[in-house]
Protein backbone atom coordinates (compact mmCIF):
# COMPACT_ATOMS: atom_id res chain seq x y z
CA UNK A 1 0.00 0.00 0.00
CA UNK A 2 1.48 3.32 -1.12
CA UNK A 3 1.21 6.01 1.60
CA UNK A 4 0.87 9.55 0.27
CA UNK A 5 0.71 12.91 2.05
CA UNK A 6 -1.66 15.57 0.70
CA UNK A 7 -2.06 19.18 1.94
CA UNK A 8 -5.05 19.37 4.26
CA UNK A 9 -5.65 23.11 3.80
CA UNK A 10 -4.30 26.23 2.16
CA UNK A 11 -3.84 27.17 -1.48
CA UNK A 12 -2.38 23.78 -2.44
CA UNK A 13 -5.09 21.62 -0.90
CA UNK A 14 -7.97 21.93 -3.35
CA UNK A 15 -5.79 21.85 -6.46
CA UNK A 16 -3.88 18.80 -5.23
CA UNK A 17 -7.07 16.86 -4.50
CA UNK A 18 -8.53 17.87 -7.87
CA UNK A 19 -5.47 16.54 -9.67
CA UNK A 20 -5.56 13.29 -7.72
CA UNK A 21 -9.25 12.89 -8.54
CA UNK A 22 -8.48 13.43 -12.23
CA UNK A 23 -5.78 10.77 -11.92
CA UNK A 24 -8.44 8.29 -10.78
CA UNK A 25 -7.83 8.28 -7.03
CA UNK A 26 -10.45 8.44 -4.30
CA UNK A 27 -10.38 11.68 -2.32
CA UNK A 28 -11.97 12.84 0.91
CA UNK A 29 -15.53 14.16 0.86
CA UNK A 30 -15.22 16.29 4.00
CA UNK A 31 -12.37 18.48 5.20
CA UNK A 32 -12.44 16.74 8.60
CA UNK A 33 -11.26 13.45 7.09
CA UNK A 34 -7.58 12.93 7.87
CA UNK A 35 -7.07 9.57 6.16
CA UNK A 36 -8.65 8.12 3.00
CA UNK A 37 -8.08 4.53 1.94
CA UNK A 38 -8.24 3.73 -1.78
CA UNK A 39 -7.87 -0.07 -1.88
CA UNK A 40 -8.69 -0.36 -5.58
CA UNK A 41 -5.58 1.66 -6.40
CA UNK A 42 -3.47 0.41 -3.50
CA UNK A 43 -3.07 3.88 -1.98
CA UNK A 44 -3.66 5.45 1.44
CA UNK A 45 -3.87 9.26 1.57
CA UNK A 46 -2.95 11.26 4.69
CA UNK A 47 -4.11 14.88 4.87
CA UNK A 48 -1.48 16.89 6.71
CA UNK A 49 -0.34 20.45 7.28
CA UNK A 50 1.59 21.51 4.15
CA UNK A 51 4.58 22.59 6.27
CA UNK A 52 4.82 19.16 7.88
CA UNK A 53 4.64 17.01 4.77
CA UNK A 54 8.35 17.09 3.92
CA UNK A 55 9.19 16.00 7.48
CA UNK A 56 6.85 13.02 7.34
CA UNK A 57 8.15 11.93 3.94
CA UNK A 58 11.79 12.35 5.00
CA UNK A 59 11.13 10.13 8.03
CA UNK A 60 10.14 7.27 5.76
CA UNK A 61 6.73 6.93 7.40
CA UNK A 62 5.11 8.11 4.18
CA UNK A 63 6.30 7.20 0.68
CA UNK A 64 5.36 10.30 -1.28
CA UNK A 65 4.06 13.78 -0.58
CA UNK A 66 2.60 16.76 -2.40
CA UNK A 67 3.75 20.11 -1.05
CA UNK A 68 5.26 23.41 -2.17
CA UNK A 69 8.86 23.65 -3.32
CA UNK A 70 9.30 26.54 -0.88
CA UNK A 71 8.02 24.43 2.02
CA UNK A 72 10.30 21.54 1.06
CA UNK A 73 13.40 23.73 0.93
CA UNK A 74 12.50 25.67 4.07
CA UNK A 75 12.05 22.46 6.06
CA UNK A 76 15.60 21.30 5.47
CA UNK A 77 14.19 17.75 5.42
CA UNK A 78 16.00 14.91 3.71
CA UNK A 79 13.54 14.76 0.82
CA UNK A 80 13.74 15.57 -2.87
CA UNK A 81 11.48 16.96 -5.57
CA UNK A 82 10.62 14.41 -8.26
CA UNK A 83 7.79 16.01 -10.25
CA UNK A 84 6.60 19.63 -10.59
CA UNK A 85 2.80 19.86 -10.78
CA UNK A 86 2.25 23.16 -12.55
CA UNK A 87 -0.05 24.77 -9.96
CA UNK A 88 0.38 26.80 -6.78
CA UNK A 89 3.03 28.98 -8.38
CA UNK A 90 4.52 31.80 -6.33
CA UNK A 91 7.62 33.98 -6.20
CA UNK A 92 9.57 34.58 -3.00
CA UNK A 93 11.17 38.03 -2.72
CA UNK A 94 12.55 40.69 -0.39
CA UNK A 95 10.67 43.93 0.31
CA UNK A 96 11.32 47.02 2.42
CA UNK A 97 10.49 50.73 2.70
CA UNK A 98 11.65 52.80 -0.28
CA UNK A 99 15.19 54.06 0.22
CA UNK A 100 16.15 51.46 2.84
CA UNK A 101 18.14 49.19 0.51
CA UNK A 102 18.64 48.57 -3.18
CA UNK A 103 19.21 44.85 -2.81
CA UNK A 104 20.53 42.09 -0.54
CA UNK A 105 24.03 43.55 -0.70
CA UNK A 106 22.75 46.36 1.54
CA UNK A 107 21.28 44.06 4.21
CA UNK A 108 24.41 43.81 6.38
CA UNK A 109 23.50 44.47 9.99
CA UNK A 110 19.76 44.52 9.27
CA UNK A 111 17.01 42.19 10.53
CA UNK A 112 14.81 40.32 8.05
CA UNK A 113 11.38 39.04 9.07
CA UNK A 114 9.97 35.99 7.30
CA UNK A 115 7.87 32.86 7.69
CA UNK A 116 10.53 30.96 5.71
CA UNK A 117 13.59 31.24 7.94
CA UNK A 118 15.39 28.28 6.37
CA UNK A 119 15.19 29.64 2.81
CA UNK A 120 16.23 33.16 3.78
CA UNK A 121 19.12 32.09 6.01
CA UNK A 122 20.47 29.86 3.24
CA UNK A 123 20.12 32.61 0.62
CA UNK A 124 21.92 35.14 2.81
CA UNK A 125 24.72 32.67 3.55
CA UNK A 126 25.16 31.94 -0.17
CA UNK A 127 25.42 35.69 -0.82
CA UNK A 128 27.86 36.18 2.06
CA UNK A 129 25.54 38.66 3.78
CA UNK A 130 25.70 39.10 7.57
CA UNK A 131 22.09 39.82 8.53
CA UNK A 132 19.74 38.56 11.24
CA UNK A 133 16.60 36.55 10.45
CA UNK A 134 13.53 36.60 12.70
CA UNK A 135 10.79 34.03 12.22
CA UNK A 136 7.16 35.19 12.13
CA UNK A 137 4.10 33.11 11.29
CA UNK A 138 1.46 34.55 9.01
CA UNK A 139 1.55 37.97 7.37
CA UNK A 140 4.88 39.74 7.84
CA UNK A 141 4.11 43.10 6.19
CA UNK A 142 3.61 44.86 9.55
CA UNK A 143 7.01 43.74 10.89
CA UNK A 144 8.70 46.83 9.45
CA UNK A 145 6.00 49.22 10.66
CA UNK A 146 6.29 47.81 14.19
CA UNK A 147 10.07 47.99 14.18
CA UNK A 148 10.67 44.24 14.35
CA UNK A 149 12.69 44.25 11.12
CA UNK A 150 13.97 46.53 8.37
CA UNK A 151 13.29 44.02 5.60
CA UNK A 152 10.77 41.23 5.00
CA UNK A 153 10.96 38.16 2.77
CA UNK A 154 7.68 36.70 1.63
CA UNK A 155 5.65 35.21 -1.20
CA UNK A 156 4.79 37.90 -3.75
CA UNK A 157 1.98 37.45 -6.27
CA UNK A 158 0.75 40.85 -7.47
CA UNK A 159 2.58 42.98 -4.89
CA UNK A 160 -0.63 44.80 -3.98
CA UNK A 161 -0.50 44.01 -0.25
CA UNK A 162 3.11 45.18 -0.11
CA UNK A 163 2.31 48.47 -1.82
CA UNK A 164 -0.63 48.96 0.52
CA UNK A 165 1.81 48.58 3.41
CA UNK A 166 4.13 51.19 1.89
CA UNK A 167 6.77 48.64 0.83
CA UNK A 168 8.54 47.90 -2.44
CA UNK A 169 10.02 44.70 -3.82
CA UNK A 170 13.81 44.79 -4.20
CA UNK A 171 16.45 42.54 -5.68
CA UNK A 172 16.03 39.41 -7.76
CA UNK A 173 13.59 36.64 -6.72
CA UNK A 174 14.93 34.38 -3.99
CA UNK A 175 12.93 31.42 -5.22
CA UNK A 176 10.18 30.50 -7.67
CA UNK A 177 7.91 27.89 -6.16
CA UNK A 178 5.06 25.59 -7.22
CA UNK A 179 3.42 22.40 -6.01
CA UNK A 180 5.74 19.39 -6.33
CA UNK A 181 5.76 15.67 -5.63
CA UNK A 182 8.50 14.69 -3.18
CA UNK A 183 10.05 11.51 -1.82
CA UNK A 184 12.68 10.68 0.78
CA UNK A 185 16.31 11.00 -0.30
CA UNK A 186 17.57 7.53 -1.11
CA UNK A 187 14.10 6.05 -1.59
CA UNK A 188 13.68 3.32 -4.19
CA UNK A 189 13.18 5.23 -7.46
CA UNK A 190 11.99 2.05 -9.19
CA UNK A 191 9.14 1.32 -6.77
CA UNK A 192 6.39 0.06 -9.17
CA UNK A 193 3.54 1.61 -7.17
CA UNK A 194 5.31 4.97 -6.99
CA UNK A 195 6.09 4.85 -10.71
CA UNK A 196 2.44 4.17 -11.52
CA UNK A 197 1.38 7.09 -9.34
CA UNK A 198 3.81 9.41 -11.13
CA UNK A 199 2.65 8.21 -14.55
CA UNK A 200 -0.93 9.01 -13.64
CA UNK A 201 -0.04 12.53 -12.54
CA UNK A 202 2.08 13.05 -15.65
CA UNK A 203 -0.93 11.92 -17.69
CA UNK A 204 -3.06 14.60 -16.01
CA UNK A 205 -0.41 17.25 -16.69
CA UNK A 206 -0.29 16.33 -20.37
CA UNK A 207 -4.08 16.14 -20.63
CA UNK A 208 -4.33 19.64 -19.17
CA UNK A 209 -1.66 21.00 -21.51
CA UNK A 210 -2.95 19.58 -24.79
CA UNK A 211 -6.18 19.35 -26.78
CA UNK A 212 -7.08 16.95 -29.56
CA UNK A 213 -7.51 18.73 -32.88
CA UNK A 214 -9.40 17.31 -35.87
CA UNK A 215 -9.78 18.94 -39.24
CA UNK A 216 -10.27 18.28 -42.95
CA UNK A 217 -7.93 19.61 -45.60
CA UNK A 218 -7.08 19.23 -49.26
CA UNK A 219 -4.40 16.62 -49.94
CA UNK A 220 -2.20 19.15 -51.72
CA UNK A 221 -2.09 21.24 -48.52
CA UNK A 222 -1.40 18.31 -46.21
CA UNK A 223 2.33 18.81 -45.74
CA UNK A 224 1.88 22.43 -44.72
CA UNK A 225 -0.99 21.50 -42.41
CA UNK A 226 0.98 18.69 -40.77
CA UNK A 227 3.83 21.13 -40.14
CA UNK A 228 1.38 23.08 -37.98
CA UNK A 229 0.08 19.97 -36.21
CA UNK A 230 2.93 17.45 -36.00
CA UNK A 231 1.41 15.70 -32.99
CA UNK A 232 3.63 13.78 -30.58
CA UNK A 233 4.90 11.08 -32.93
CA UNK A 234 2.92 12.01 -36.04
CA UNK A 235 -0.72 12.90 -36.82
CA UNK A 236 -3.37 10.39 -37.81
CA UNK A 237 -4.42 10.90 -41.43
CA UNK A 238 -7.43 9.25 -43.09
CA UNK A 239 -8.83 9.68 -46.62
CA UNK A 240 -12.31 11.18 -46.88
CA UNK A 241 -15.09 10.06 -49.21
CA UNK A 242 -14.67 13.23 -51.24
CA UNK A 243 -11.65 12.67 -53.46
CA UNK A 244 -8.68 14.91 -52.73
CA UNK A 245 -9.63 15.51 -49.07
CA UNK A 246 -8.14 13.97 -45.93
CA UNK A 247 -9.03 14.06 -42.24
CA UNK A 248 -6.25 14.86 -39.77
CA UNK A 249 -6.11 14.27 -36.02
CA UNK A 250 -3.28 15.39 -33.73
CA UNK A 251 -2.58 16.57 -30.19
CA UNK A 252 -1.64 20.25 -30.02
CA UNK A 253 -0.63 22.50 -27.10
CA UNK A 254 -3.79 23.99 -25.60
CA UNK A 255 -2.31 27.48 -25.30
CA UNK A 256 -1.54 27.51 -29.04
CA UNK A 257 -4.78 25.93 -30.25
CA UNK A 258 -6.54 29.13 -31.36
CA UNK A 259 -3.52 30.35 -33.36
CA UNK A 260 -3.14 26.95 -35.01
CA UNK A 261 -6.84 26.94 -35.93
CA UNK A 262 -6.42 30.36 -37.56
CA UNK A 263 -3.41 29.19 -39.56
CA UNK A 264 -5.16 25.99 -40.66
CA UNK A 265 -8.19 27.95 -41.81
CA UNK A 266 -5.95 30.21 -43.90
CA UNK A 267 -4.55 27.05 -45.53
CA UNK A 268 -8.05 26.01 -46.52
CA UNK A 269 -8.68 23.48 -43.75
CA UNK A 270 -12.29 23.17 -42.64
CA UNK A 271 -14.35 21.42 -39.93
CA UNK A 272 -11.61 22.31 -37.43
CA UNK A 273 -12.52 20.99 -33.99
CA UNK A 274 -10.79 20.77 -30.63
CA UNK A 275 -11.74 18.46 -27.77
CA UNK A 276 -10.44 18.20 -24.24
CA UNK A 277 -8.27 15.30 -23.17
CA UNK A 278 -9.30 13.85 -19.81
CA UNK A 279 -6.48 11.34 -19.36
CA UNK A 280 -3.53 9.97 -21.31
CA UNK A 281 -0.35 7.90 -21.16
CA UNK A 282 2.61 8.80 -23.33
Amino acid sequence: MLRIAVPNKGSLSGAASAMLHEAGYRQRKESKELVVLDPENGVEFFYLRPKDIAIYVASGKLDIGITGRDLLLDSGASAEEILPLNFGRSTFRYATKPGTAKGPEDFTGMTIATSYEGIVAKHLAEQGIDASVVHLDGAVETAIQLGVAQVIADVVETGTSLRNAGLEVIGEPILTSEAVVIRRNGADAENPQAQQFLRRLQGVLVARSYVMMDYDCRAEHLERAVALTPGLESPTISPLHNEGWVAVRAMVPAKEAQRIMDDLYELGARAILTTSIHACRL
